[in-house]
Parts: structure tokens; C-alpha cells; sequence
């Protein structure tokens, strides 16, 4: 068996084509949507995932405004700059790259936001309007990124077993509670393992959906996936590479060369997960500005 292969770019391409196009009929209406996407210092890859942010912004025919400032930046600093945001009626959506300088508190800055412009999901009022099932909800962009993956591949996730591997409140928890609400993308039974979960491998081959997002290279092996189950792989890491010119290479949560043999479906690391992020963050800018209007 080799796996059949989930194509994030195409997927996430045609999700922000969708946007773009409603994006469109709102600004004929003399409607733009906004999104600032707000980055304290220089960290490469958060760098790198800001510029595709606003790439994707420009291609939606969206407003976007990125505001950098340098790591020293202090946390009353920041949380002025959101609340001039909050304020901003041109700006729908506000993005906190994370992570931040170690002297800033990020719970403070993400509850800072206001709600109805949280794009990224994270603040305590989506999470609870996500949870109790309220539509309304800016859901986080990764884990429903997956549900739109899986409900776009024609994966039924009704009645399957679904085990998420890892509990961070950014993927495994949001993608659990995703997982068991009611509806299409729903109805799944599931499993959440974690450090402590005994006979990880065990708990991993009774999945019929394996979503992996515990941060660790290639740490999910063949052994550990049922033959013909459903693989989602959320991880990025880097590895080093000597053999590389840039002396590394990104690989996912999951052995790829290894599962692609015995899972049904699967997606790879890059050109997975990571678009449909990029492409669920347009989509959630577009739904902030329309509960406004």
C-alpha cells in the first residue's frame, strides 16, 4: 500500500481563492478586510512566516499592515500597540507572532486582543465560544486547517477514532475539541496522548486518524500506524543536514518514508499543514470583518 499523498498547497491555494473572491465582492461594496500582523525581533523563521502572511494578504486583495519592532521592546510597549489596533476600524484581524522575547508576557498580549479580532483563536472568549460549538468562533488557524484538509480529501471523520498526539494549547487541544463537535469535521471519538500516556504505540495503532503534533523529528514510526489509517502530520522541525546547502531540512511529527508505505492517506512536511494555516488565518480575517458589518 502507498499512501495517497494530501496536498496542502493545492488545498490551501483554492481556500484563499475562495477568500479572495468574497474579498472581492465586499470591496465592490467599499469593504476591505484588514489584517496587522504585529512581529517583536528578528527571529528567521518568524520573519519568514510573517512575508508569507503578507504575500497571502496581497493575493486576497486584503489591507495589510505589518508593524516590527526590536526585542527589546518592552511589554507595555506591545500591549499600546494592540490596544491602537483594537482601535483601528481598518483593521479586522490582529496576528502576535509567536514566540516573544522571554521578558514579555504572551498570555497577557494574546488576552490583550480584542476577541472579535483575534484571528489567531487563541483568546479565552474564541476558545469558549470554540468549545461550546458557537459558530462565531475564530477557530485556531492549524487545527482547522486539518479539519478543512480532512473534510476536503473526503475523509470521514463520523464515528472514526481519532488520536492527537500532543496537548499544546495552540494544536492538541483546540484540534480534540474540533474533532468532537457535532457536524461535518466532527463526530469523531478521541484520544489525546501525551508524555504520560502509557503504551504510546499502542494508543497511536488503534487510530483511525492519527493527527501528529508533539514537536519531535520523525517520532512517529511505521509500528506506530495502522495499516490503511489516516496520518496528519502538523510538526515542522529542523534537522541538521551537512549535506544540504542551507545545512538542514525541514521534516515533520512523522518518519514520512516509513508511514507513506502502510497509511491510506497522509500529508508530508513541507507543503501539508503549513499552507492550510496561511489559508485558514485569510479565512478567518474575511469572517472577523463580516460578524462586524
Amino acid at each position: 500500500m502507498t499512501a495517497h499523498i494530501i496536498d496542502g498547497v493545492a488545498l490551501g491555494t483554492a481556500i484563499r481563492h475562495e477568500v479572495a473572491e468574497e474579498a472581492a465582492r465586499l470591496k465592490a461594496r467599499g469593504l476591505v478586510p484588514g489584517l496587522a500582523v504585529v512581529l517583536i525581533g528578528e527571529d528567521p523563521a518568524s520573519r519568514a512566516y510573517v512575508g508569507s502572511k503578507e504575500k497571502a494578504c496581497r493575493e486576497a486583495g486584503m489591507h495589510s499592515v505589518k508593524i516590527t519592532r526590536p526585542a527589546a521592546t518592552t511589554e507595555a510597549e506591545l500591549l499600546a500597540i494592540v490596544d491602537q489596533l483594537n482601535q483601528d476600524p481598518a483593521i479586522h484581524g490582529i496576528l502576535v507572532q509567536l514566540p516573544l522575547p522571554q521578558h514579555i508576557n504572551t498570555e497577557k498580549v494574546l488576552h490583550r486582543v480584542d476577541p472579535r479580532k483575534d484571528v489567531d483563536g487563541f483568546h479565552p472568549v474564541n476558545v469558549g465560544k470554540m468549545v461550546s460549538g458557537d459558530p462565531t468562533a475564530l477557530r485556531p488557524c492549524t487545527p482547522w486547517g486539518v479539519i478543512q484538509m480532512l473534510l476536503r480529501s473526503g475523509i470521514e471523520t463520523r464515528g472514526a477514532h481519532a488520536v492527537v498526539l500532543g496537548r499544546s494549547t495552540i494544536v492538541g487541544k483546540p484540534m480534540a475539541s474540533l474533532l468532537i463537535q457535532t457536524g461535518p469535521g466532527g463526530d469523531a471519538t478521541v484520544t489525546v496522548c501525551h508524555s504520560k500516556t502509557r503504551d504510546l504505540p499502542a494508543v497511536c495503532r488503534s487510530a483511525d486518524i492519527l493527527i501528529a503534533a508533539i514537536g519531535k523529528p520523525e517520532f512517529v514510526k511505521r509500528d506506530m500506524v495502522r495499516p490503511g489509517a489516516v496520518v496528519i502530520d502538523v510538526g515542522i522541525n529542523r534537522v541538521d543536514d551537512p549535506s544540504l546547502p542551507k545545512g538542514y531540512r525541514l521534516t515533520g511529527d512523522v518518519a514520512y518514508a516509513e508511514c507513506v508505505e502502510v497509511a491510506s492517506a497522509i500529508s508530508p512536511v513541507p507543503g501539508g499543514v503549513g499552507p492550510m494555516t496561511i489559508a485558514m488565518l485569510m479565512a478567518n480575517t474575511l469572517q472577523a470583518m463580516q460578524q462586524r458589518t
